[in-house]
């Protein structure tokens, strides 16, 4: 079947590890596992990057990293997932061109050989000598020669530099909470590294080179999820700063969590790097551990919304909807490129169906005219286009974000005249991709509301247009079907409507007044990724409940057709999950649907 090209269409499918046996099984015919860039290699400069595919203007689906996994998976004993390695990725840094593929192909874990451009590592050296000039002229620099946050107009002595550094780090390792994935970790380093490589804060190339040296060896600093008030990423960069620098931080390796010292010595690296004066706080300034969050959640909000489409298909045959709904003159009348999408590969999908015609509702004695579905039928194209939308939009704003220089203070040659000046401003600020999570995380608890009212209606007869009860087999009663997994997903989405309230607009003053506004963007991140959690099972429940629907009425509609795609759907989750006849315990279904949906295994099915 083909399908138009996407966004994503360079991302490859992998399987998470629980899921690996299967989905080969289910998706030989149609999967095709492709590394990613690897036959490419980095020139000297400027900047390049492996060959991937052209991302165009208009999104669609395709396959793409595992939705629950950031890098390697590692669990509370410190075990970890062997995944199947790709070719490396080959990236000269220089600043300007790190694309939304590179940040994919590095947050899941594939192997990477990152260098940093020769002309970014001139530029460097040039503004380097550039800061110390300055700062023997007499400026007063923030996080350089004074001190940070409240303690601002506390200077700082010449021989104080190299321990205010590394107090720096320690002072702001503070975070709590659970870990970010290890793929997020490593591409927080990345970003982080092709900021500075832009030549505005200062920092020795040899620091850049440092960040570069534990990514491409595969070494995750373990940076805490709470802390960051999205005023740049403080607590959890200083993790890895203390990492970076060989001091008490903790990191992961080959599974192996433990003392930093201690990892890098078995990673072959040099257990010791002191900074210089002004390195810390570019380390955690600025968005790298929220951006790399952000890069995580496009890739499970890609899948999600792609999974839906095939879930809602299969509602459709379920229900004999009318086709109607997604008629291609509609949907150009509404002029949004992105749903017109969605209406034509919802089209492909149910291709063939002789369930959604008039014959097909005859057979289940529906011989008015429907006239029309329910709004959550009709609208579905809508819903859904407009997260496509917001997913493509999102490429922007994060290619953006990796590009540029997200820290405080800058440093610029002065306008007109030789030497460099520092200039203070905010430039670490997360409201961006504060705002743009919160909106993500507001369409995805919408679809996931969409799903849970497409659930329920199959379990009506009256809503289903004819569905047994509850989805029960015969003896209904005797049999209570699926009314308790549909229940399931109802007690998840207040949850998720709960989680969804924007975090951007609960700023709160701190720091002596200092920092009076904070974006509270990393609450937004996790807000996001725990509702995408919960989405996985909402759309598990509605998956479940459609293949049985079909399977209830396959004997009523004896020698028609489901669709092309829908058939093979189908086919794919029974191929795991029997029909249920006589009621049986059901948490073993449910629980297997949704490390189908986590692990991607429907994506290239339809």
């Amino acid at each position: 079947m083909y399908r138009p090209r996407s966004l994503f269409a360079f991302l490859t499918v992998a399987v998470s590890r629980r899921r690996r046996a299967l989905v080969p099984l289910l998706l030989a015919p149609v999967l095709m596992v492709t590394p990613l860039g690897a036959a490419s290699a980095a020139t000297a400069d400027p900047a390049t990057i492996a060959p991937a595919a052209v991302v165009p203007s208009t999104v669609a689906p395709a396959t793409v990293v595992p939705a629950a996994r950031a890098g390697s998976t590692h669990t509370a004993d410190g075990a970890q997932a062997a995944a199947p390695r790709a070719a490396p990725l080959r990236i000269a840094l220089n600043g300007q061109r790190l694309t939304l593929p590179d940040m994919l192909h590095i947050v899941r874990g594939d192997p990477v050989e990152l260098s940093l451009a020769p002309s970014a590592a001139r530029a460097m050296r040039q503004a380097r000598d550039g800061a110390l000039a300055a700062l023997d002229g007499g400026q007063r620099v923030y996080g350089w020669n004074q001190a940070l946050g409240p303690l601002k107009d506390e200077p700082l002595s010449d021989d104080q530099q190299r321990e205010f550094q590394r107090r720096i780090l320690l002072s702001h390792a503070a975070g709590v909470g659970d870990d970010a994935p290890d793929g997020e970790a490593l591409l927080a380093l990345v970003l982080r590294a092709n900021s500075m490589a832009r030549g505005h804060m200062g920092t020795r190339p040899e620091l850049v080179e440092r960040m570069l040296a534990l990514v491409n060896a595969g070494v995750a600093p373990v940076l805490p999820q709470v802390g960051s008030l999205g005023t740049g990423d403080l607590q959890p960069m200083a993790a890895a700063g203390l990492v970076l620098t060989g001091e008490k931080g903790q990191a992961r390796y080959r599974g192996r969590t433990g003392p930093a010292r201690r990892i890098l010595a078995e990673a072959k690296l040099p257990v010791s790097f002191p900074l210089e004066a002004g390195e810390a706080l570019p380390i955690i300034s600025g968005s790298g551990l929220l951006t790399a969050r952000y890069v995580h959640a496009i890739a499970r909000g890609t899948s999600m919304a792609t999974q839906f489409e095939s879930a809602f298909a299969l509602f459709l045959e379920a229900t004999r909807a009318e086709a109607s709904s997604l008629d291609a003159r509609t949907h150009a009348e509404r002029r949004i490129p992105a749903e017109e999408a969605v209406a034509r590969r919802l089209r492909e999908l149910v291709k063939g169906s002789e369930w959604m015609t008039d014959e097909g509702r005859a057979r289940l004695d529906e011989h008015k005219p429907r006239v029309q579905d329910a709004v959550s039928v009709r609208a579905t194209p809508h819903i859904v286009g407009t997260l496509w939308q917001t997913l493509d939009e999102a490429r922007q704003i994060v290619e953006r974000e990796a590009n540029a220089s997200t820290s405080n203070p800058l440093l610029f040659p002065h306008g007109g005249g030789s030497g460099y000046e520092f200039v203070m401003g905010g430039n670490w600020d997360g409201a961006q991709i504060g705002h743009a999570l919160d909106t993500l995380n507001a369409q995805i608890t919408d679809l996931a509301v969409l799903s849970h009212e497409l659930s329920a209606r199959l379990l009506s007869p009256k809503w289903s247009y004819g569905l047994p009860a509850n989805l029960a087999s015969p003896p209904v009663g005797l049999n209570s079907g699926m009314v308790q997994v549909q229940t399931v997903a109802a007690a998840l989405i207040p949850e998720m409507q709960t989680r969804a309230m924007p975090s951007g607009v609960l700023s709160r003053p701190e720091k002596d007044g200092q920092e009076d506004h904070n974006t509270m963007a990393m609450a937004s991140a996790r807000n996001l990724h725990a509702n995408l959690d919960r989405f996985e099972t909402v759309l598990a429940v509605q998956l479940l409940m459609s293949a049985q629907g079909i399977d209830l009425i396959r004997s009523d509609m004896d020698g028609l057709p489901l669709g092309q795609g829908t058939e093979r759907i189908h086919s794919a989750v029974r191929a795991v999950i029997p029909r249920l006849t006589d009621d049986r315990h059901m948490t073993p279904d449910l629980e297997e649907m949704t490390s189908l949906v986590r692990a991607d295994a429907l994506l290239s099915v339809g």
